[in-house]
């Protein structure tokens, strides 16, 4: 339940903290009349209420007895903050700035360094802002950040003490002006990264045409212009070409995810009707199944998906679901395993900001929950560069508070595959699905053989 506060003269300094404890009880009493309709308040309910009468003591001892009277506001947000922090990494609250920025990126457009981040809430890393995954072709990746950096400091100021919120608004500024991120790399010693901000428009799909017959689409997030996009990329390469494309790479690498109906229109594309993805709540009512409504588009050509560590929500659901509908070949490494749904909910119409709330799980066609677990290649082909160490990639599961984490589910690992030294300047996984695209053979006893963990 929400309260909210009505307007009043502001309290003297001596009323406030009795005020506050008159407010808490106040809606403690609204609660409670709220749940008469129920039959019986259960044992849960009572302990709920015992819960937040410890909340408005321990804010009326704050009110008392802090060495500075402290802002209502940050006491709330803070308390909150914390509520959310607890749940999981993803929940959490959107101050009205973050809720229209989110809004922003949604559309495709927003201020920033193209990076997407979360925090560590326990471990040795607890209280860093630990990289997803960086924006292709934005100051983060053209710096060289890569997922599973830990930003320790943003111009010279730690970040542990800080919300998540907080870190992302010290990324944000002006466009043209620097900030410094201090980044921590596995074992090796931190060091300072400069980025200049900028506005980060992000062509969500781009395309050209690869090995002389085939499309290359890269996604490189899923925004509302997505699906629009994909197709006239195809339109595009038609034309080019003079004719259909013999198959397609769909590159899904270090695409973090984004919009759930586009993840679904995008896997609609190439499949013929069916079920697409499952959205499973705590209550059996909660249950959606996102169902194809068209047939395959692209006509039943092959498609190769590379998919990495940086792949992640949206990008699994498309992966997971033309997987398990054998009708793509999935080449590179295991997925970031993010398979929760966050649902935004506005505060007062989005006045008060939102809450951005863990509301349920993804499921593949074939009931596999892609939370931890990631989705596996058909075809693996970790790579590193010259001069650089392989080294393993985190995902979902290494996150502090990971939702289905269990110590002895090694699923989200890699098999013991050697590593391929790539030089720089290749792109061996994209050379390989071309391969497999021009050995038809190879290809459909590849995917018809390829066994969904």
């Amino acid at each position: 339940m929400t309260v909210s506060p009505r307007k009043t003269a502001k309290p003297r300094a001596g009323q406030r903290s009795s005020l506050a404890a008159a407010a808490l009880a106040g809606s403690l009493v609204t609660a409670t009349i709220l749940s008469a309709g129920f039959a019986t308040s259960s044992a849960v309910d009572r302990d709920a209420f015992r819960q937040l009468d410890l909340f408005g003591e321990v804010f009326e001892k704050v009110h008392s007895n802090y060495v500075m009277e402290p802002d209502d506001s940050e006491l709330i947000t803070g308390a909150i903050d914390g509520m959310l922090a607890g749940l999981d990494p993803h929940s959490s609250y959107l101050s009205p700035d973050d809720f229209r920025s989110m809004q922003d990126a949604t559309r495709g457009q927003f201020a920033g360094l193209g990076i997407s981040v979360t925090m560590d809430t326990e471990g040795p890393a607890e209280g860093l802002v630990r990289v997803v995954s960086p924006i292709q072709d934005t100051p983060a990746a053209r710096a060289g950040i890569t997922a599973g950096d830990l930003i320790t400091a943003i111009d010279g100021e730690p970040v542990r003490g800080g919300s998540i919120d907080d870190a992302i608004s010290k990324m944000k500024g002006a466009r043209g002006s620097d900030v410094t991120l201090t980044i921590v790399r596995g074992d090796d010693e931190p060091f300072d990264v400069t980025l200049t901000r900028d506005i980060i428009t992000v062509p969500s799909v781009t395309s050209r045409i690869e090995g002389d017959e085939f499309a290359y689409v890269r996604i490189n997030t899923f925004s509302e212009q997505t699906e629009v996009q994909l197709k006239k990329s195809v339109k595009d390469i038609r034309k080019e070409l003079g004719h259909d494309p013999r198959g397609m790479i769909l590159d899904l690498r270090a695409n973090p995810g984004g919009l759930l109906d586009q993840a679904v229109a995008v896997s609609d594309y190439f499949l013929d009707r069916g079920e697409i993805v499952s959205t499973r709540g705590r209550r059996a009512k909660d249950t959606m199944r996102e169902m194809g409504s068209s047939r395959d588009q692209f006509d039943g050509k092959p498609v190769v998906i590379l998919i990495d560590n940086g792949s992640a929500s949206a990008s699994e659901i498309v992966a997971g679901a033309l997987q398990d509908r054998k009708r793509a070949l999935l080449l590179g490494t295991r997925s970031f395993g993010k398979g929760s749904v966050q649902t935004v909910l506005p505060l007062r119409g989005g006045v008060d900001g939102a809450l951005r709330l863990t509301t349920a799980r993804y499921y593949t066609p074939n009931g596999r929950s892609i939370q931890a677990t990631g989705i596996a290649p058909d075809v693996w082909m970790p790579i590193y560069r010259p001069g650089s160490e392989p080294r393993e990639r985190r995902g979902e599961a290494d996150l502090p508070g990971a939702l289905d984490v269990r110590d002895e589910d090694n699923a989200r690992l890699s098999p013991d595959i050697e590593p391929v030294e790539c030089p720089i300047g290749r792109d061996c996984q994209l050379e390989r699905a071309v391969e497999l695209l021009k050995d038809q053979q190879t290809f459909s006893s590849t995917l018809a053989a390829a066994a969904v963990d």
